[in-house]
């Protein structure tokens, strides 16, 4: 388990979308998320700049987002929604 994850407190089904106010793909998978009635926790990356790091580490040194933090450790970079609902199934 990764230090994130027990920082954040993630079990289950649970995961942290890390993202920015001004990211249009983060704004189309939360819409997408929503529209498909899953519920996840956002983290800002520029608000909480200690999770930009994160960020970094899972994307060669970028900080591109969305990123996604499930409760297994694993990290999505960007995925469509149908991504998100195939590792939900798999937790």
């Amino acid at each position: 388990m990764s230090a994130e994850v027990q920082e954040l407190g993630l079990s289950g089904q649970e995961f942290v979308m890390f993202s920015t106010d001004w990211c249009g793909y983060c704004k189309r998978l939360k819409s997408q998320l929503d529209e498909n009635g899953i519920t996840f926790r956002e983290i800002n990356v520029e608000q909480e700049m200690n999770y930009a790091s994160f960020v970094e580490k899972v994307n060669g040194g970028n900080r591109v987002v969305p990123t996604l933090l499930f409760s297994d450790g694993a990290a999505l970079t960007n995925p469509s929604v149908i991504a998100v609902k195939e590792k939900l199934a798999s937790l």
